[in-house]
């Protein structure tokens, strides 16, 4: 779920264990489930990420692409779609 996550991690050479203990986690194992997301990162945890890998949130765990529903909704409000 999180694979920006696991390429930023990995292009900046920072291991799972290292993550796992920033987090306070046991095991490199429980911070794969986190990076999968079979467990959901919190905010607080989003927030150590993000100082540890020198980036921001957004930049982290945000896509920049908007798809065209959205896209379509933001220009034609509800009852006016062409």
């Amino acid at each position: 779920m999180y694979e920006k996550l696991r390429t930023i991690r990995n292009n900046k050479s920072v291991s799972a264990r290292e993550m796992a203990e920033l987090l306070g986690l046991k095991t490199a194992a429980a911070y794969y489930k986190k990076e999968t997301g079979a467990i959901r990162i919190s905010m607080f945890e989003a927030k150590l990420i993000s100082e540890r890998l020198n980036m921001s949130i957004e930049d982290i765990f945000f896509a920049d692409e908007v798809s065209v529903t959205e896209t379509k909704n933001d220009m034609y409000p509800t009852g006016t779609e062409v």
